[in-house]
């Protein structure tokens, strides 16, 4: 592919416009505000500090999707997930069969839900893949990014078998340290934010409404902390078994993202190097926690359901956010309805995971370096 599109111009967007720049490809950046970006889009080109450090060529700052999509056959979309439904909307109009669509992070079934969006608004059909958001990163003024640290290992899926065979091996040239999902809600868990985030935020309520300063994962958390988030952990893991995955336990995890000690989950976030340095967020009405809330635990919740799982701290967690923040997570967030799976039960969401595998199959955690079965 000759040029690649991003859309979203905030960390995470800047970090892979920065990392796919610095590996020689050509990269265009829309964003809806390009007056955030005015040093990027007046010199042509961005500069990364941090782990990532030099000054990379940018093609082109836009605020149209629609030259973006003329120009760029691979758009990546870095945006925040509650805006997928809009972003397929601006796409959809403007999108041929030979467009890839990637997600950075999808969440949980982002690419189902992506997918399903652009059908809704007419695009024709064509393959969105997904991954989790693989770099801690800050916009450090209008021309430049800070890249706190890069994932080292994640995993990679997509909306159809079709998509992922056809599309993954795109994203792995870009990113060579993925590896393939089982299936879509293997991919969709193995997300340590979604587990951390909201427990580690509502154990520090106090403090991060009085505006305090803290070290997320370094004060914010402690052995009482860890046994929420084991217990969030506990029922991610039961709901991927029963949609034919497995999950890794969440220190291995993080020591594959970024290299830390696995004695215990607290002694992996605090000697994860990314995590010593950022803060809590300054309320609970942030970007992050509403993505995890509303993009992969009300669809969990949703799932569970479907396969009679119970998850009482996933539902808790919602329960309490959705009273703070004066928001119905249930109805806004990511539903059964938005992947297009309403009319399904748990036996035909788990034969459109899986095609071709047996029902009572059982998935092991992919072995270090290994590439799982593709979806």
């Amino acid at each position: 592919m000759d040029e690649i599109g991003v859309i979203g111009a905030g960390g995470e967007g800047l970090a892979v416009v920065a990392h796919l720049s610095s590996t020689g490809h050509r990269v265009r950046l829309c964003t809806r505000n390009p007056q955030r970006v005015t040093g990027i889009r007046d010199g042509g080109e961005i500069r990364a500090t941090g782990e990532l450090a030099g000054t990379f060529p940018v093609a082109q700052v836009t605020a149209d999707p629609a030259e973006l999509a003329q120009r760029c056959r691979a758009v990546v979309i870095a945006a925040i997930t509650t805006a997928y439904p809009e972003i397929a909307a601006s796409l959809a109009p403007h999108l041929t069969a030979d467009h890839v669509i990637v997600l950075f992070s999808g969440k949980l079934c982002g690419s189902a839900e992506f997918a399903a969006a652009l059908s809704g608004a007419g695009a024709p059909e064509v393959d969105v893949v997904e991954t989790d958001a693989l770099f801690a990163a800050r916009p450090d003024g209008d021309d430049g990014v800070r890249v706190l640290g890069t994932k080292r290992w994640n995993l990679v899926s997509g909306a159809t078998p079709g998509a992922v065979e056809r599309s993954a091996p795109v994203v792995r040239e870009w990113f060579p340290w993925l590896e393939t999902a089982t299936n879509l809600v293997h991919r969709g868990l193995t997300d340590f934010g979604a587990v951390a985030h909201a427990p580690i935020a509502l154990a520090n309520l106090g403090t991060i409404d009085r505006g305090e300063e803290l070290l997320f994962y370094l004060d914010g958390v402690s052995d009482r902390t860890v046994a929420l988030l084991r217990e969030v952990e506990r029922e991610f893991r039961e709901v991927a078994t029963a949609y034919g995955a497995a999950l890794m336990p969440m220190p291995e995890v993080l020591d594959r993202y970024y290299g830390c000690t696995t004695t215990s989950l607290l002694d992996a976030m605090r000697s994860a190097a990314p995590y010593k340095t950022i803060l809590a967020p300054g309320s609970l009405d942030h970007r992050f926690l509403h993505e995890d809330i509303a993009s992969t635990l009300v669809p969990l919740e949703a799932l569970a359901d479907k396969a009679g799982v119970a998850t009482p701290m996933v539902g808790s967690i919602i329960n309490v956010m959705s009273t703070l923040s004066g928001k119905s997570f249930r109805r806004s967030g990511r539903t059964l309805e938005r992947l297009g799976w309403a009319d399904l039960d748990h036996a035909e969401i788990r034969r459109a995971l899986n095609p071709g595998r047996t029902a009572g199959a059982r998935t092991a955690p992919p072995a270090p370096g290994s590439v799982a079965a593709a979806v």
